[in-house]
């Protein structure tokens, strides 16, 4: 991978505010001095020679996470997503579960947009999904969907672990914009369509904004330039081990969310009639694993208590008839870490 900064083309006319990779300073020499003209050696040179570069962050994310991503891979929710095995109240709550997060890490981004550990990977135009996470929740729960749902205890404990980073440090909320966003920008995409084709959602958008980044052109273009700002951050070998660390918590949040997920669907083939909606029809490349990439306003959560109680709740209601066909946008986003 290279270690130079990336500047995409409309980058170019401020080339020189494009920070510089940690590391750069490793060059040839400026002058001679220090030269043994008897050995041919810089002076020092044995600490040179032994120097070993420091791994970019994206690359000790990615292997200091995979046995993580490995069991988020294998749970059963994100199996059965991936089947096309969902259910549209699953996708409901997943997708509330979704707001909740989202707001939380939203919310400290802003907070932090000009400290230097993050400031670099501050994309709100581009990358913020409380808006389009606003209008899914809208489309699926109706004007007054701010009564209707709260936040579960598994989610609770991720949103409050967001705020807690955002508050006391900075650097690690890092592991979780980019496990978030990078997700969001791969795999989610994939996942956007069984999603639409198992709950015959409008494939003009609506119930999947979520999915849509319309400010981001080119996709791969945008998350090399995401990674290469990552890399450039100037951490220290220390720090970009807690940053990992970070992300593998983040994933562990998510599986306990998926856990969570399960037992409202477990709940939901219990209370609720089958009704023989078709599941998704198993075309397209279903070895490639879309969590490999791989948030909360606190006045939201003052004004709501949690949604898994008041789901659990409706869920239980014997009248209830709503109809089951599958989904879960959580799994969309957090499964694709490319």
């Amino acid at each position: 991978m290279k270690r130079t900064c990336f500047c995409s083309e409309v980058e170019l006319d401020q080339r020189s505010e494009c920070p510089q990779p940690l590391g750069s300073m490793a060059t040839e020499p400026e002058t001679s001095e220090g030269v043994d003209e008897s050995e041919g050696k810089v002076s020092g040179a044995p600490e040179r020679e032994n120097h070993t570069r420091t791994p970019d962050l994206s690359e000790l994310l990615k292997e200091g996470t995979k046995e993580a991503h490995d069991r988020a891979e294998n749970t059963q929710f994100v199996k059965d997503f991936l089947k096309g095995n969902i259910k549209k109240e699953l996708f409901k709550l997943a997708t509330t579960a979704l707001y909740f997060t989202y707001s939380a890490l939203e919310e400290e981004m802003d907070r932090n947009k000009e400290h230097p550990a993050f400031a670099p990977l501050y994309f709100p135009t581009e990358l913020h999904r409380k808006e389009a996470l606003t209008k899914d929740m809208e489309y699926f729960f109706g004007e007054n969907w701010e009564e209707q749902v709260q936040c579960s205890e598994a989610v609770q404990k991720y949103v409050e672990r967001i705020h807690y980073v955002g508050q006391s440090e900075p650097e690690l909320l890092v592991a979780h914009a980019y496990t978030r966003y990078m997700g969001d920008l791969s795999g989610g995409q994939v996942l956007k369509k069984v999603a639409q084709r198992a709950l015959k959602l409008p494939s003009t958008g609506e119930g999947t904004q979520f999915y849509q980044f319309e400010n981001v052109g080119d996709a791969q273009q945008f998350k090399q330039l995401y990674r290469a700002r990552m890399n450039a951050l100037d951490l220290s070998p220390e720090a970009k081990e807690r940053v990992v660390e970070e992300a593998n918590k983040a994933f562990e949040f998510n599986m306990q969310i998926f856990s969570e997920l399960d037992q409202a669907g477990s709940l939901l083939a219990k209370e609720a009639p089958r009704d023989g909606l078709p599941a998704h029809n198993g075309k397209g490349d279903m070895r490639k694993c879309p969590y490999y990439a791989t948030e909360h306003d606190q006045g939201v959560l003052a004004g709501s208590s949690c949604p898994f109680q008041t789901a659990m709740a409706v869920l239980r209601n014997s009248n209830l008839q709503l109809v089951l066909a599958a989904s879960v946008a959580l799994a969309a986003s957090l499964l694709a870490w490319v």
